[in-house]
C-alpha cells in the first residue's frame, strides 16, 4: 500500500476519495465501525436513535464519557463519536456551516501559511455542491451536496420570527457575507436522506480496484522503524493484522482517537508514556493538550402541540407512524427533519466584533441532551460559547488500545466561558419569550433561574458539549504543537493527522464542514509530495 488511512469519518472518507484518484496509487481505509448500512443513518430522523449511547443492534457510536468535570459540579459529560463509514458525520444533526474568515486568518497569523480564509474558501467551494447554485461563498458540483430543509417544521419557522420580534437580523445564508442573524440552517442532505461523507465521497468510488475499505478494523499502533511510519496494526474480530504504508500513515480519527493513537504508539508526553509502561519512541508533549470544545447549555419547553412536535405519546405515535410511511414512499416530511432545524449567530455585546455564541432550535424536549427519555411535546433550544478559553486535554486511561482515553475538555473553567454562557441563557429566554413562540403557551422548565447566580448553577449543573471537540494534535510553529502547516507530524517521517484535532482554535460554528475542508486542502498538499521513488513529486501518471 501507498496510504494507510485510519478512521473513515468526515476527514479519512475525504482523503480516501481524493489519494485514490490516482490510479498508480494504493489505499487502504481502515474503520473500527461497521458499514453505513442502518436505514437510521440514512433516514435524517434517525438521529433521535443514533446520537444517543448505542445498543446492541445499533452500535454506530463510541459514546464516550469525560472524566469528572470541575466545572459542571464533578459530572461527567457525554461525547458521542461515530463508529461507522462517515463516522460522526453519519450519526450527526446535518448542519452546514464553516464559522467565520477571522477564525481562519487566527490559524494562518500563528505561523499556519496557507490555511487563511482566502486559502480556505475556495477549498470549502470545491467541496461543495449547494442546490441554490454558485456564487462567491458557496460551490457547485462539488461531492458534498448542501440543501435547504425539504419540510422546516412550523415551529422552526415561528422560532426565526421570533428571533427577529427580539432585534436580529433574519439571516438566509450563515455561510454568506455575514454569519450574523437568526434563521434556518443549511443542511448535508441529497432527496431526503442524510448526506454524509461517506455518500459524498466514499459511496461513488467504491469500487476503484486501488481503493481497499476494511471495516470492523480497530486500530491499536502505528508501525515505526527508525523514525519513520511504515504501517498500522488493527485488531479485527479478535485477531492483530499489520498493513504496511510505503508513503505515508495518516490519521484521521478525530480528536478524541488521533492522539490517542500517537501515544499507543509512543509519540507523546514522555512522563505519561512512561506511566502505563509504553516505550517513548518520539516525545512530543503537545499529544492529546489543548483539547477544547463548545460548551453548550439547553432550555427545555413543555408544550402541547403533539400534531407537530416531536415526542412521546398516543397522538404523537400514530403521527410517527404516519411519517416513516411517508419517509419510505416520498423520502419527505417530518422525518426529513434534522431536529436541530433553526439557529441564530449572536453577540453577548455590540463590541463583539464577530458572533460569540450560537444558538440550536430543536422541535423536541431535549433533556440530559438527549440521553434522558422524556414523555410528552415541547421544543428546544441550545445556546454555545463559540470561542471558550478553556483548555483541556486528551489522556491514556492504560496502554490497553481498547480501552477509551481520558476525555477532559476542561468545561467552563474559564471565568471568561461562564460569563458568556450566563448572557447567551438570558438573550435566548429573551429570544423564546417573543410573540411568535410565545403563542403557544409553553412552559420553560428552567424558569426558576432569574439571577445570575441561579442561570449559572443551573449552566453548571446542566451544560455539556455541542459535540464539537477539537485541538488535540494542535497546528503550529511552538513547541506544544503538534503538527506543521502541512498537517505532518513533528519529528517522524510519512506521518499526518488530519482532522478536527489539529484546529489551533475552534471555529466559530459548527465543525463537520471545516473538518472536511481540512482532509481537502491535506489531499492536495500530499498530492504534491515528493516520495521517495519520485523525488520531484509530479504525478506519477504524468511522468
Amino acid at each position: 500500500m501507498d496510504y494507510v488511512i485510519v478512521g473513515a469519518g468526515s476527514a479519512g472518507c475525504v482523503l480516501a476519495a481524493r489519494l485514490s484518484e490516482d490510479p498508480t496509487v494504493q489505499v487502504t481505509l481502515l474503520e473500527a465501525g461497521p458499514p453505513d448500512t442502518s436505514v437510521l443513518i440514512h433516514c435524517p430522523g434517525g438521529l433521535m436513535v443514533m446520537a444517543r449511547a448505542p445498543t446492541a443492534r445499533f452500535a454506530h457510536n463510541w459514546a464516550f464519557e469525560t472524566v469528572p468535570q470541575a466545572g459542571l459540579n464533578g459530572r461527567r459529560g457525554y461525547q458521542p463519536r461515530g463508529k461507522v463509514l462517515g463516522g460522526s458525520s453519519s450519526i450527526n444533526a446535518m448542519i452546514y456551516t464553516r464559522g467565520v474568515p477571522r477564525d481562519y486568518d487566527a490559524w494562518a497569523a500563528e505561523g499556519n501559511a496557507g490555511w487563511g480564509w482566502a486559502d480556505v474558501l475556495p477549498v470549502f467551494r470545491q467541496s461543495e455542491h449547494n442546490e441554490r447554485g454558485a456564487d462567491a461563498f458557496h460551490g457547485a458540483g462539488g461531492p458534498l451536496n448542501v440543501k435547504d430543509l425539504s419540510d422546516p417544521n412550523p415551529f422552526s419557522l415561528a422560532f426565526v420570527e421570533a428571533g427577529v420580534q427580539a432585534g436580529y437580523a433574519r439571516n438566509t445564508d450563515f455561510n454568506g457575507a455575514s454569519q450574523e442573524g437568526v434563521g434556518l440552517y443549511q443542511v448535508t442532505h441529497k432527496n431526503g436522506e442524510r448526506f454524509s461523507a461517506a455518500k459524498a465521497y466514499l459511496w461513488p468510488n467504491r469500487a476503484r480496484p486501488n481503493l481497499r475499505i476494511v471495516t470492523g478494523a480497530h486500530a491499536t499502533r502505528v508501525l515505526l522503524e527508525n523514525g519513520r511510519a511504515v504501517g498500522v496494526a488493527y485488531v479485527q474480530d479478535g485477531r492483530e493484522h499489520t498493513v504496511r504504508a510505503e508513503r505515508e500513515v495518516i490519521l484521521s480519527a478525530g480528536a478524541i482517537q488521533s492522539p490517542q493513537l500517537l501515544m499507543l504508539s509512543g509519540i507523546g508526553p514522555a512522563d505519561h508514556l512512561r506511566q502505563h509502561g509504553i516505550t517513548v519512541r518520539h516525545e512530543l508533549p503537545g499529544v492529546g493538550a489543548n483539547l477544547h470544545d463548545h460548551p453548550d447549555v439547553v432550555q427545555v419547553w413543555d408544550a402541547n402541540q403533539a400534531h407537530e412536535l416531536f415526542g412521546l405519546s398516543l397522538q404523537g405515535g400514530w403521527r410517527m407512524a404516519r411519517a416513516v410511511r411517508q419517509w419510505r414512499n416520498e423520502r419527505r416530511g417530518m422525518l426529513t427533519s434534522n431536529f436541530a432545524e433553526g439557529g441564530a449567530f449572536i453577540k453577548t455585546s455590540a463590541a463583539e466584533p464577530v458572533p460569540d455564541l450560537q444558538l440550536h432550535f430543536v422541535v423536541g424536549k431535549l433533556v440530559s441532551h438527549g440521553r434522558a427519555t422524556v414523555t410528552g411535546h415541547g421544543y428546544s433550544c441550545h445556546v454555545c460559547v463559540l470561542r471558550p478559553r478553556s483548555r483541556g486535554s486528551l489522556r491514556l486511561a492504560s496502554a490497553d488500545p481498547l480501552a477509551a482515553p481520558l476525555i477532559d475538555p476542561a468545561f467552563l473553567q474559564d471565568d471568561d466561558d461562564t460569563r458568556r454562557m450566563v448572557a447567551g441563557f438570558k438573550q435566548m429566554r429573551a429570544l423564546l419569550q417573543q410573540p411568535a413562540l410565545a403563542r403557544f403557551g409553553a412552559v420553560e422548565r428552567s424558569a426558576a433561574a432569574k439571577t445570575d447566580a441561579e442561570i449559572e448553577s443551573f449552566i453548571r449543573q446542566n451544560a455539556d458539549t455541542i459535540y464539537h471537540p477539537v485541538g488535540s494534535c494542535r497546528m503550529g510553529q511552538g513547541g506544544m504543537d503538534v503538527v506543521d502547516d502541512q498537517l505532518r507530524v513533528r519529528g517522524i517521517e510519512a506521518l499526518r493527522v488530519v482532522d478536527a484535532s489539529i484546529m489551533p482554535s475552534i471555529v466559530g460554528g459548527n465543525t463537520n464542514a471545516p473538518a472536511i475542508m481540512i482532509a481537502e486542502r491535506a489531499a492536495a498538499l500530499m498530492a504534491r509530495a515528493p516520495r521517495r521513488d519520485n523525488p520531484s513529486g509530479k504525478p506519477l501518471a504524468a511522468l
